[in-house]
This record gives structure tokens, C-alpha cells and sequence, in this order.
């Protein structure tokens, strides 16, 4: 089979053509930006196009037919490739159609890892503590990661463990044999218009999975649900990872390994787990960057900062306007209760509707101490506050899902040059 991957170097889409490409696939890609992703997979032969007019998609079905288009939730309906491919008659779908293809072509037990906070987290702790115990493990994870490739398939593996999204109702796609979820709170506005409808997606995940794995606090929003593993407070493993929220994910991988009956120092192995990228990732000394966008991980992350600093300064990048006007309420001085000083940014703006008024900072920070608060821009002057906080012994926090991380990054090698 003959895959092209539109948008090839993005999180989703990268480590699903890894995958694609380790378990025998043919395939070729476009991504109009050319990343370390892109630049991977040419390594290993893969042809990318930069060019996504449609010529490049073309000129590859020419050459061997496609036969199936994978693009991502952020192409556009009337995008020219997309539009392509279905005037060529071939099949297409978003990421999950074609990973669940994989998983049951190739007989794999699908370990699913759900929830609105830590997910990659935990798909990471549970791929490493796999590779830790001696067990081969075919995997995706939505991030990059300092002991792997993003997605990998091991033709000698019994697992595929996958960070399930439920954005874009993806994880509904799936029917996995064993289901993880480690945190269950309101989100993805777009895409749930409520409450009601976003709990019933996860209701309807569990119920098409063969077993659970989930905590008292979700387990009670979700209702009873047939062949689930309720856990408590005294189920959390007596770890020495940082972060209590880290903590508690990482019990649920042990608890999730007991219940698969795959033996050795599990323990162990979590404790060396080495982290992964844009989460609580420490760029230099006392500079960390995070990947939070929600009050609930934006309260778990401080925590875990405190653990290392009682002087945690927070630099906050809001991430869509349309999710802010649904989580406005729940900034509050208990939220960031954990931050000595906090720079509020402007919200990152995506996948907008334009009938919204954008939130300023001025609005979502309003239960916030105002002592405490400051109002700021990714520029020079915010950049001499964070030196100055450092340098102080302050440890500061960069946090959010839009520019934030990739402005910090830069700042720190133009310092270095």
C-alpha cells in the first residue's frame, strides 16, 4: 500500500508515517514548512514536497498510485491536495482511520491512553518503562521524545500504546484492549459544545474498549461502566518522580502493567523515566517550558515547579480565543496559587470564531491578585525579566501551547551567539 501524508512533519501526522514506514508501508509526504521531522524521514528515503498546490500529489500518483490520503484536522475542507485526491478517487481520512487499520492489520493489542490532561505523559511513561523492562513496544506519541523516534512499529511486539486524542471526536475511532484515562475535565469547546457531550464521548470510548483503567474522581463523572479498574488516592505508587500529577500517572502505567501480567522492577524503571519534551522540559538553568493550556495543569505544573523552587515565576501564553471564553472562570488566585509572579500574554489565536470577542488578558486574569500580575508581550522587555528572575535563583516557568516555547528557544540561542 501507497500512503501520501499531507502536512508530514506535524506532530499527529510524523510519527504516524514512521509507524507506516516501519511496518512496510510505502510512502511520500508534503509539508510546506520543512522540519526535523521532514528532514528524518528523507534520511530514509521518503520523498517530500514542499509545494501542496496539488502538483507535487500529482506527480507521486503518477509515478506509483496512492492509495490512501492522510491529512490532518487543520486541513482546510477545500484544501488543494485533499480536493486532489478525491478527484483521483482516492480513499482519504484524518490519522486515527489509517492507525487503526495498522493496529488490527497487524494483530496488535491496542493500549489507549485518553483524558483531557497528561496524556502524552503518560503514553510516554508507559512506552519507556516497556523498553526499561526488556519488552518490545510498538508505539505513537504527540510529541518528540528524548529516548525515540515519536512513533515506532516493532514487528516483535505484542502492544501498541498510543496517546488517543479526543479532539475532533479521533478517539472514537478505536476499540482498544486495555483503555487508560488519567484525567477527565471540560474541554475542546469546537468540538463539544458541552459538558454533557464531551463526558458521553468518553463514556462511549470506554464502552467500546475491552477494559479501564481510570481514578475515583473520573470513574464518578463517567458513571459505571463494565470491566473498569477504579482506582483511589491509596493506589498511588510510592514513587520519586517530581509532581504529584506525574506521580499519579505514573500508577496507572503500574496498575496498567499488573493488570497485563508483565513482570519485573517496574518501580525502577518509572523512577528513571528522563521526561519528555515541552513538558516541564528545562531549556537551561532555572528556565523550564510547558506545554499547559488548562487551569487544571497549569495548577499541577506550579505544583511540580514548587517542589524544586518556593520562587516560581510563570510566564502564561493563553492558547484560543474560543476555548478561553469556556475556562475564564476557572483562572483563579487557587490555579496559580503556586506562582510568586505571573506575565500574562496575549491569547494565542487558532481556529477562531470570528463572532467572539477576543479575551484580553486584562479580562481572564481579573480573580487573580493584581499584586502578583503583570501584563506582558513576547519582546525584549519581557525577556530581561525572565534573565532577571534567573539570575535572582527564581525558577521560571514558560507555558503554552502557542509561540511561547518556540520565542524562549530563540531568545536563549541568540544569547548563546
Amino acid at each position: 500500500m501507497n500512503i501520501y501524508f499531507s502536512g508530514i512533519g506535524g506532530v499527529g501526522l510524523g510519527p504516524l508515517a514512521e509507524i507506516a514506514l516501519d511496518a512496510g508501508y510505502d510512502i511520500v509526504g508534503s509539508d510546506p514548512k520543512e522540519s526535523l521531522m521532514t528532514q528524518q524521514m528523507q534520511e530514509r528515503g521518503v520523498q517530500i514536497g514542499t509545494d501542496q498546490s496539488g502538483a507535487f500529489l500529482a506527480a507521486a500518483h503518477q509515478k506509483q498510485p496512492v492509495d490512501w490520503f492522510v491529512y490532518t484536522s487543520a486541513l482546510a475542507a477545500d484544501h488543494p491536495e485533499l480536493v486532489l485526491a478525491r478527484q483521483l478517487g482516492i480513499r482519504t481520512s484524518k490519522r486515527d482511520e489509517l492507525l487503526s487499520h495498522i493496529v488490527a492489520e497487524k494483530g496488535l493489542k491496542l493500549i489507549a491512553v485518553a483524558g483531557t490532561h497528561g496524556k502524552t505523559t503518560t503514553t510516554s511513561l508507559f512506552v519507556w518503562a516497556l523498553q526499561q523492562l526488556g519488552i518490545p513496544v510498538s508505539y505513537s506519541i504527540g510529541t518528540t521524545l528524548p529516548f525515540g523516534p515519536s512513533g515506532k512499529f516493532d514487528p516483535a511486539s505484542e502492544y501498541f500504546v498510543y496517546e488517543c486524542d479526543e479532539y475532533d471526536r479521533n478517539f472514537l475511532q478505536f476499540h482498544p484492549y486495555l483503555a487508560l484515562i488519567p484525567s477527565l475535565s471540560y474541554d475542546h469547546p469546537d468540538t463539544y459544545p458541552t459538558k454533557e457531550s464531551y463526558v458521553a464521548a468518553f463514556r462511549e470510548f470506554l464502552q467500546q474498549s475491552d477494559a479501564s483503567i481510570l481514578w475515583q474522581h473520573e470513574s464518578e463523572q463517567l458513571g459505571e461502566l463494565s470491566n473498569a479498574w477504579v482506582l483511589h488516592s491509596s493506589d498511588v505508587a510510592p514513587l520519586t518522580l517530581p509532581g504529584a500529577h506525574v506521580r499519579r500517572n505514573a500508577s496507572l502505567v503500574v496498575k496498567a502493567l499488573e493488570r497485563l501480567g508483565i513482570p519485573g522492577d517496574v518501580l525502577g524503571a518509572l523512577n528513571r523515566f528522563p521526561g519528555v519534551d515541552r513538558r516541564f522540559e528545562q531549556l537551561a538553568p532555572n528556565l523550564y517550558t510547558d506545554y499547559a493550556v488548562h487551569p487544571v495543569e497549569i495548577a499541577a505544573t506550579l505544583a511540580m515547579a514548587r517542589e524544586l523552587n518556593h520562587d516560581v515565576v510563570l510566564v502564561y501564553q493563553p492558547h484560543q480565543n474560543v476555548r478561553q471564553h469556556e475556562i475564564a472562570d476557572q483562572y483563579t488566585s487557587d490555579a496559580f496559587q503556586d506562582a510568586a509572579e505571573i506575565y500574562w500574554l496575549p491569547t494565542y489565536l487558532t481556529r477562531e470564531n470570528p463572532a467572539l470577542a477576543v479575551l484580553t488578558p486584562e479580562d481572564l486574569a481579573k480573580n487573580i491578585q493584581s499584586e502578583k500580575l503583570h501584563v506582558a508581550d513576547l519582546n525584549d522587555e519581557l525577556w530581561q525579566r525572565i534573565t532577571e528572575a534567573r539570575d535572582r535563583g527564581a525558577l521560571v516557568l514558560c507555558m503554552g501551547a502557542g509561540t511561547i516555547d518556540g520565542w524562549v528557544r530563540q531568545q536563549l540561542t541568540t544569547v548563546q551567539h
